[in-house]
C-alpha cells in the first residue's frame, strides 16, 4: 500500500510541475460562393441519409458549404425546369 501511495504522490507531483501540451487547432472558415444580396429564409426538408452523406463528402472535397450546394442545385433545377416547360 505504501508503494502505491508513493507512486500516486509522484504522479501528482509530475502533473503539478508539467505544463499541459494543449494541441492548437487551426480554424479555416468555409468559403461561400455567393454574396447574399437579399433576405434569407429557413428551408428544411428530409432527404435519404445516403444522399446527405454524399453531399457532405462532396462539400468537404470541394471546399464548399452545404448551403451553397443546395442553392446551386435548386437554381439549376428551376432553370432546367423552366427551359423544358418553355421550349
Amino acid at each position: 500500500m505504501t508503494d502505491f501511495k508513493n507512486r500516486l504522490g509522484a504522479l501528482a507531483d509530475k502533473i503539478k510541475n508539467e505544463q499541459p501540451a494543449t494541441p492548437i487547432q487551426e480554424v479555416i472558415p468555409v468559403k461561400t460562393g455567393k454574396v447574399e444580396t437579399e433576405g434569407e429564409s429557413r428551408f428544411n426538408n428530409w432527404i435519404p441519409r445516403s444522399l446527405k452523406k454524399k453531399i457532405k463528402a462532396y462539400a468537404v472535397e470541394n471546399d464548399i458549404s452545404l448551403k451553397d450546394i443546395t442553392i446551386e442545385a435548386l437554381e439549376e433545377y428551376l432553370k432546367n425546369r423552366t427551359r423544358s416547360l418553355n421550349p
